[in-house]
């Protein structure tokens, strides 16, 4: 399962800067990925109905117990928002013993740029 096509909400504006995020998820362990994978629907569905996002893509290599989300949001505010609405607060809750060192990796981009590859976010790592 590598990474999975960019889901796009709405069309970014060339000209407008954006705000990139890449985070990275591992797993402590083979016993959380199916509560993971449970779980990440449930983001995922939130995700769809969430203010200023403007696109996502997963990368997942299972075996590693590695994901990493790529997102591009219209503002910080927009980022936070979604964190501090539900699922997303209940889910973080519920994984926090079960994954290891989370990384979140912020930077601005112009649409034009959208949608950022992945070989470009992972330089931001």
């Amino acid at each position: 399962m590598p990474s999975n096509r960019w889901v796009t909400f709405q069309k970014p504006e060339p000209g407008r800067e954006y705000l990139a995020l890449l985070s990275l998820l591992p797993l402590k362990g083979f016993a959380a990925l199916p509560m993971f994978l449970g779980h990440l629907r449930r983001i995922q569905a939130q995700l769809k109905h969430s203010p200023g996002l403007v696109g996502y893509s997963l990368y997942a290599r299972p075996f590693q117990l590695r994901f990493w989300t790529l997102s591009v949001w219209e503002s910080a505010a927009a980022v936070t928002e979604f964190v501090n609405r539900r699922p997303q607060g209940d889910v973080m809750a519920a994984l926090q013993e079960k994954m290891g060192e989370t990384r979140f990796v912020q930077w601005k981009m112009m649409g034009l740029q959208y949608p950022p590859s992945w070989h470009d976010a992972f330089k931001h790592r």
